[in-house]
């Protein structure tokens, strides 16, 4: 979505109904630290054989990061931040999710742990809105870009969405600098059981800035989002063709 095409958007949202509230996420100080502690130490190591990660070393500690891991099973938002929350960077990951999961005891959960809810069938300006002030507020935010959770052990058409949201965030500050991470995420069996081997692998940045070179303009926007969605495919199947073989933590 272009800058015009959102301060379109977001003014004949306004006319038709009342104005709501951005989709606020934060994370709690105090139950954050638990989940992250009962996740690495409790639940992680009684459920799955060896969990092996490579490329960690990519991952930036500070400065706007999204996280654009393969989403294989239920457990991709469990395990991940072994490998680049707290334990790997010191960081807390913002997700952003789909609005069916933010409901109940669940939605409760997920929006005192960063979580967001976007309606992927009709994302509204304001959940837009939010992904991007994570971003310009240094924040490091994981977007599925394949969208749902696929068992097939190959790369499916990307969405749109994650990129866009990067050149929107991009151009809306100078020298922002967004990094675009791949992860690739791999289970020893589509449907993870009971002692399955975990294989999580980071890969080599996309500098968004370096898409945009300063340029601003709608169809310049709408045309770098489309390479790097065309690039993060590509990097995300070279990954998956060509895994590393890593040592368990």
């Amino acid at each position: 979505m272009s800058s015009s095409e959102l301060s379109a958007s977001s003014s004949r949202e306004s006319s038709s109904r009342p104005a709501v509230p951005a989709p606020q996420s934060r994370c709690s100080p105090w139950l954050t630290p638990i989940v992250y502690w009962l996740g690495q130490y409790l639940v992680l190591p009684s459920y799955f054989g060896p969990i092996a990660i490579t490329g960690q070393e990519k991952l930036p500690t500070h400065g706007p990061v999204i996280l654009a891991p393969t989403h294989r099973a239920r457990w991709d938002s469990i395990v991940l931040p072994l490998a680049a929350g707290r334990p790997g960077t010191g960081r807390d990951l913002r997700y952003m999710v789909t609005d069916d999961e933010v409901k109940g005891l669940q939605g409760w959960f997920i929006r005192r742990l960063g979580g967001f809810p976007v309606n992927v069938r009709r994302p509204t300006v304001a959940s837009l809105r939010h992904g991007i002030e994570l971003l310009l507020n240094q924040e490091m935010l994981v977007i599925y870009p394949e969208g749902g959770i696929r068992r097939e052990d190959r790369i499916h058409p990307l969405k749109p969405g994650l990129a866009r949201l990067a050149v929107q965030a991009e151009a809306a500050q100078a020298d922002l600098n967004v990094q675009i991470l791949p992860v690739d995420i791999h289970y020893g069996d589509p449907y993870p059981p009971w002692r399955c081997p975990v294989q999580i692998h980071i890969g080599d940045p996309l500098a968004v800035r370096d898409y945009l070179q300063g340029r601003t303009a709608p169809e310049a926007l709408k045309t770098e989002a489309q390479q790097i969605t065309a690039d993060l495919q590509a990097r995300l199947e070279a990954m998956v063709a060509d895994r590393p073989q890593a040592n368990p933590i």
